[in-house]
């Protein structure tokens, strides 16, 4: 009888000790997937502002003479195609393809942007217009924070992912609805390093030297 009671008890001891392990894993991990949903919050938020620059933007430029009427439309269809791709904002993507097409659809508005900001350089008015400056300050430091965010993003997903992935985290995880993430992917093109063409064909030629009087 006294070595069932112990062996009772072992057993009780091992049930408590494991139920421990399970509550503390469970809420580490709650952690991290807060984490994870706070940092694409952060994610939705600097896209958000760019977004929101975009209109006065297209205003802005489209008071300029003569001002290429495809590359604004360009930048408008670009911004509407980003709302189109429906992503919960209060929850980061658990899908990996979805991630890709909200990035693919951003990766086309920022092209559209750097393309408008290059025609721009051909109109002095609006590089001399004060309102443009600002308006092209404000995207340049959306971009810088974009940048910033989305390291932070895949950071607090690294974390969380590992944690998913660790013995014995992994034997339970899954029960629960917790699942590894996908990252943010470079932008197509960024692995490599820009082309740089310099144009001579406009440069003055050298004069040919006259008679000596």
């Amino acid at each position: 009888m006294k070595k069932l009671l112990i062996a009772l008890a072992i057993i009780v001891g091992l049930i408590v000790i494991f139920g421990l392990m399970l509550a503390s894993g469970y809420n580490r991990l709650v952690a991290l997937e807060q984490g994870v949903d706070q940092a694409w919050a952060q994610v939705q938020n600097v896209y958000q502002r760019r977004a929101d620059l975009i209109p006065n933007l297209v205003n802005t430029v489209s008071g300029a003479a003569n001002f290429e009427k495809s590359t604004i439309t360009e930048v408008t269809n670009a911004r509407a195609s980003v709302g189109q791709v429906k992503i919960d904002p209060t929850r980061a993507p658990d899908d990996p393809q979805q991630l890709q097409q909200f990035q693919a659809a951003q990766a086309q508005l920022g092209s559209a942007l750097s393309r408008l900001l290059v025609v721009v350089e051909r109109y002095p008015e609006l590089r001399a217009n004060q309102n443009f400056l600002t308006l092209q300050a404000q995207l340049e430091g959306s971009e810088n924070r974009i940048a910033v965010e989305r390291r932070k993003f895949n950071e607090v997903v690294q974390s969380y992912n590992t944690q998913v992935r660790r013995f014995p985290t992994l034997l339970y995880a899954g029960m629960f609805g917790f699942h590894p993430k996908p990252y943010f992917q470079a932008d197509p093109g960024a692995e490599k390093a820009p082309t740089v063409q310099f144009d001579f064909s406009q440069q003055p030629s050298t004069p040919t030297p006259g008679p000596v009087q």
